[in-house]
């Protein structure tokens, strides 16, 4: 008896030795998928129930505060621009030459008919500033061991009371990801892949959300160029931009 209790004791010491401290892989997810700012140009393929369209576009972002999106095609989309300034949101139609400010009820609205909201575009906080977390087990993902965190919300202002994060153990990116209300009620899920070593960094190149609550079959995101800490210049970020 007195054997079991050691060898118990010494696995439990091991696993504690051998997996980090909850916080500490949310911290290193975070080194791995934010930054100081960052240029991104994409294609965001949504896939309808009948067909799928692709909307290519370009993305500024510095912090979590500003963004700024051009989209580049088709020629329907063309010349849109969306900015994002603090907790504001603008948008620029040229096929209407007007700005609109997209606020309240409204920041819920489908991005382009995809499986985002306008809310899942806002909030580029870091996760362990939104969240606290705690380790809920292993699992394998494609061939690879992920740990798997459990989220929960330590401020007011958050769309997804929860979520559950699949984290690649060794290059600390999230390969699954799904985020809950506060019912408990599957909202959305992410699926990540194709992960590439950039800048010093592992960062997933697909992502596909899919609105658990809508019919289709996801929106994907296909990532072309990823630059990270860029000279960004500032007046990208200001109303008069979204007409240049």
């Amino acid at each position: 008896m007195k054997k079991l209790f050691i060898s118990a004791l010494m696995a439990t010491l091991l696993l504690g030795f051998a997996t980090p401290e909850a916080d500490k892989i949310l911290e290193t997810v975070d080194r791995n998928m934010s930054s100081t700012n960052r240029i991104f140009e994409s294609d965001m393929v949504i896939h309808g129930r009948r067909a799928s369209r692709t909307i290519s576009s370009i993305s500024y972002s510095v912090g979590d505060k500003q963004s700024f999106t051009e989209y580049l095609s088709p020629a329907r989309e063309q010349g849109t621009k969306m900015l994002k300034l603090d907790d504001q949101l603008w948008i620029y139609s040229p096929s209407t030459d007007r700005i609109i400010q997209i606020s309240g009820h409204m920041l819920r609205q489908s991005v382009m008919g995809s499986d985002l909201s306008y809310e899942d575009m806002m909030d580029d906080r870091k996760l362990i500033d939104v969240y606290s977390a705690t380790i809920a087990g292993h699992e394998e993902i494609d061939g690879r061991d992920t740990y798997i965190l459990d989220l929960e919300a330590k401020v007011a202002d958050v769309a997804y009371h929860t979520q559950k994060l699949w984290i690649d153990s060794e290059r600390f990116v999230p390969l699954k990801q799904q985020m809950f209300a506060k019912s408990g009620q599957l909202l959305k899920q992410v699926t990540l892949s194709d992960v590439k070593q950039l800048q010093g960094r592992w960062f997933p190149m697909t992502m596909v959300y899919k609105d658990m609550l809508k019919d289709g079959n996801g929106t994907e995101f296909r990532l072309k160029s990823a630059k990270f800490n860029q000279d960004i210049p500032d007046y990208i970020f200001s109303k008069a931009a979204l007409k240049q």
